[in-house]
């Protein structure tokens, strides 16, 4: 199938595609990056956009550097470019571990690290790894700039709480302090499907007890969620019992269904993804 009409931009500045945002004002407006989500929503007109704006071109978006204590990546950064970064193994090695589950590499050649998240599938790793870093994204539009905490971006699936006219420019990733334990472990049908469920699970040790315990899961709400009464346990008992944790972290979630699984199985799965990412995690504890 091919996508109805749609009138097509190539800005090359960061400035330029901010304008035309604003000049798009209530027209259905979409940014291209990698295209690996929105290109077959538009083939079978479930997206049907206006007008579409490339920033491919706008070399500017394209970097991955270290900045006040965080990993910063730029809109225009290939998935696959930053799964193969030095330096996002050494700041942030829970996204880098947690990028090679993403797709297979076609899709990671195209697609980019911010237009993962700001597509915000709830299926998808990178909102849940996010979420588990306490991260952030940073938008533009041309009255200025903001960030907004990853708990607070992701509203619905497919819904964030990007503003009419604006960009976002970055996702910013806390950087580790190379003494962490972490893990991701999904369940998928197929490899490189959509995950059935799948949880991720960061430990950031202090004199011996978790400094922060972040338990994020995926793929089975219409976000991604953090597990608040699991990570609550393992503030107060670092050696809780795994299954006890991964009991907690699915307990307090209303878990949906589709064709792919039920409520009560895609819980099950969840269960197992949270208690062997956190045994992982232990295991890595430096």
């Amino acid at each position: 199938m091919k996508p109805p009409p749609f009138t097509y931009h190539r800005p090359t500045t960061t400035d330029e595609a901010l304008a035309m945002l604003a000049d798009a004002g209530d027209s259905d407006t979409r940014i291209l990056a990698g295209g690996q989500s929105l290109i077959p929503l538009m083939n079978f007109r479930v997206a049907l956009p206006d007008e579409l704006i490339d920033i491919n071109f706008i070399d500017e978006l394209d970097y991955i550097r270290e900045d006040e204590g965080c990993l910063a990546v730029g809109a225009a950064v290939r998935l696959s470019t930053a799964e193969r970064s030095a330096d996002v193994a050494r700041l942030a090695p829970l996204v880098s571990e947690g990028l090679r589950s993403v797709a297979h590499p076609p899709v990671r050649n195209r697609g980019t690290v911010v237009g993962s998240l700001a597509h915000a599938d709830p299926a998808a790793e990178l909102p849940a790894l996010l979420l588990a870093l306490d991260g952030e994204v940073v938008l533009r539009s041309s009255g200025g700039e903001r960030r907004v905490a990853a708990g607070d971006f992701f509203e619905q699936p497919l819904v964030t709480s990007i503003e009419p006219g604006e960009l976002v420019v970055e996702a910013r990733f806390p950087v580790s302090d190379g003494h962490s334990g972490h893990a991701l472990v999904e369940f998928t049908r197929r490899h490189a499907d959509f995950a059935v469920a799948g949880g991720v699970v960061a430990l950031r040790p202090e004199n011996g007890a978790p400094r922060q315990a972040a338990i994020a899961l995926f793929g089975i709400a219409g976000t991604a969620l953090r597990a608040g009464a699991a990570e609550a346990m393992l503030a107060d008992d670092e050696g809780a019992d795994a299954r006890e944790v991964a009991d907690a972290a699915v307990g307090e979630i209303r878990i949906l269904g589709d064709i792919h699984g039920g409520p009560e199985y895609r819980r099950r799965v969840a269960r197992a993804c949270v208690e062997r990412a956190l045994v992982r995690a232990r295991g890595g504890l430096q």
